[in-house]
Formats: C-alpha cells, sequence, structure tokens
C-alpha cells in the first residue's frame, strides 16, 4: 500500500489571451480538466473530475477539513455536539446561507434541516423518491457503512439536526466532509418531483457553493459563475470554465500557452519542463487516499499462494 499524491500545475500569470475564455480579463479562471463528470451530483458519481466538477464548485458539506491539519471545522455546520456514549451526533447549522437558482427553479427559503435530511435518507432509504432517480447509486455512502452505521436522523429544529448511531463509529463526523455528503436542496427536489423531472436534480444542480453552473458541453468545457450571494464572501473570479482535456500532453501544452491557468495531475515526465518555467508552479501534497491492488483467488493463476508472492516480490 502507498499513500497517494495529488499534483497540480498553477500558472502564477493570471492574464489570459485574447479568445481563451469568454472575457480577456483577470474575472475568469480557466481548468483544464481531466474528463467529463459522470454526474453533477456527487452522491452518485465515483471519479476525481466529477467531484471536483460538483462537489468542489457547486455545494457545501456539514463540515470541512483544516488544509493543513486535516481535521474537521465548521462549515454548514456552524457546531456539533457528541453524546457520551458516542451514538448521537447533533449539528448546530449556519443561518442565513443561499441556495443558488437555474432557469428550472428559484429557492424560497435558505438551507435548513430539510436539506440535510433529504440529502441523508435519499442515500439511505430504499423506498425514498429519490433513491433510485438517475440509477440510483450511492457507492460511496454505502461502502462506508453509514447505510447501517445510521439508525435514525431526525430535525430537531430548523437548524439543528440529530443522527443517533447503531454504534459508536470515530469516521462518523469526517465522513461528513466527504464529496458524497454534499447538501442538495430539498425544496428543488420537491418541485422536480411534482413536474416530473427529478432527474433536473442530478443534471441542473442548486447548491450552496461558490459557483452556479451555467452551461455544460459534454467532453468540451463547462461555464460556471460566481455565486453572488456566497456565504463565505466574494467568489475570486467571476468566471469560471473547464475546459475538458482529457490528454495529458495536451493539458500542459494548454498551460504553458496560457490557455488554461491550473491543470491537474501531469505526467511524472513532466515535472522537470513544469518546474523549469519561471512562470509555472508545480503543487504536490499528501493525499488522504490510499491506492492497493487485489487479487481474485477464485481464479487461476491467483489461487496458488505462491504466484501471489512471486507478484508481490516483483511489483
Amino acid at each position: 500500500m502507498s499513500t497517494g499524491k495529488t499534483l497540480l500545475a498553477l500558472a502564477l500569470s493570471a492574464l489570459l489571451p485574447a479568445g481563451a475564455a469568454c472575457a480577456a480579463n483577470n474575472d475568469t479562471l480557466i481548468y483544464c480538466s481531466e474528463a467529463s463528470p459522470e454526474s453533477f451530483n456527487p452522491q452518485i458519481a465515483s471519479s476525481g473530475p466529477s467531484f471536483v466538477a460538483s462537489s468542489q464548485v457547486l455545494y457545501n458539506r456539514l463540515i470541512n477539513f483544516d488544509p493543513v491539519k486535516n481535521t474537521p471545522v465548521p462549515s454548514l455546520a456552524e457546531s456539533w455536539t457528541i453524546s457520551p456514549d458516542g451514538k448521537t451526533y447533533t449539528f448546530a447549522l449556519r443561518k442565513g446561507v443561499k441556495f443558488n437558482s437555474n432557469k428550472y427553479f428559484k429557492p424560497t427559503r435558505d438551507f435548513n434541516a430539510d436539506d440535510v435530511i433529504f440529502s441523508v435518507m435519499r442515500q439511505k432509504d430504499p423506498k425514498h423518491p429519490y433513491h433510485n432517480v438517475s440509477q440510483g447509486n450511492y457507492e460511496y455512502f454505502n461502502d462506508v457503512g453509514l447505510d447501517k452505521l445510521i439508525q435514525d436522523v431526525k430535525k430537531v429544529d430548523d437548524y439543528h439536526v440529530q443522527f443517533t448511531l447503531s454504534e459508536p463509529n470515530a469516521a462518523f463526523l469526517a465522513d461528513w466532509g466527504m464529496d458524497f455528503a454534499s447538501i442538495l436542496s430539498a425544496e428543488y427536489a420537491d418541485a422536480m418531483l411534482k413536474k416530473g423531472t427529478p432527474e433536473n436534480v442530478d443534471t441542473w444542480p442548486i447548491g450552496t457553493g461558490p459557483y452556479v453552473l451555467q452551461q455544460y458541453k459534454v467532453d468540451s468545457l463547462i461555464r460556471y459563475v460566481a455565486n453572488p450571494n456566497y456565504w463565505e464572501g466574494e467568489v475570486p473570479t467571476k468566471h469560471l470554465i473547464f475546459s475538458i482535456t482529457p490528454n495529458v500532453e495536451t493539458r500542459l501544452a494548454k498551460l504553458q500557452t496560457n490557455e488554461c491557468q491550473i491543470i491537474p495531475a501531469p505526467s511524472p515526465v513532466q515535472f522537470d519542463a513544469i518546474k523549469n518555467n519561471k512562470d509555472l508552479t508545480l503543487h504536490s501534497v499528501d493525499a488522504l487516499n490510499v491506492g492497493y491492488l487485489a487479487f481474485n483467488t477464485e481464479k487461476k493463476p491467483f489461487d496458488n499462494v505462491l504466484v501471489r508472492q512471486a507478484l508481490n516480490y516483483a511489483t
């Protein structure tokens, strides 16, 4: 097993060349993403590009992580209490947080406990009206065991939500900072269900995050515009564009010509070229993930322990 590294190449220059974006000035940031998102709902996605395009720009979660200590810090939940037996968590929710609008719906209320309940129960309850929408596969929620760990979740009042667990779990709090724990709008979901278009919740999302989805062209680009009412304050750029660029060499070429200002996951063979360019900076941080290889021991030749040992030694 090994701890992974997340690597980003970031251009220091903020100036955009003419024609590189919708505006040739400093109000636009272009990110060369690796692939199109599977969905704009991180509850039903499982890939990094999907999370970056959805949960990181469109939504918030109950908690966030301190970028240095990686410890839980408040986000949509201002604070929380844990019962002495470790089985009851009560979150105090932030007031005055507004959801974005889109062409299908304009919210009439701020974020509250109903949105947390909806976001949990859609994933947990097979009988929930949204559980099977967009194929209803909640891989992360189930894989971390929340479907069985959460015995009950209830609304104490508009700004307090209480979870009851089947047993104490040290990872439970951190789970609510993960991408799949993004909070969706229950009001939007109710409206789309009544209109007979529940899939709009996943394809034209409404969140509380720093940006609003403006346009999506599959395998081409995603356009976002800054949320003017973002609860954490003014968003750094008015426009954010994802230029979908699967080829790693093309991504670097676009970075070098300032057609985009950020690229993810450059190839190791590109590191020297990035480091030797005074206009670029290579960022490397320890990631919170573990990579591993697994053998299917019911199939030959992996049913032979000597073969498995030989492959382990070889790698």
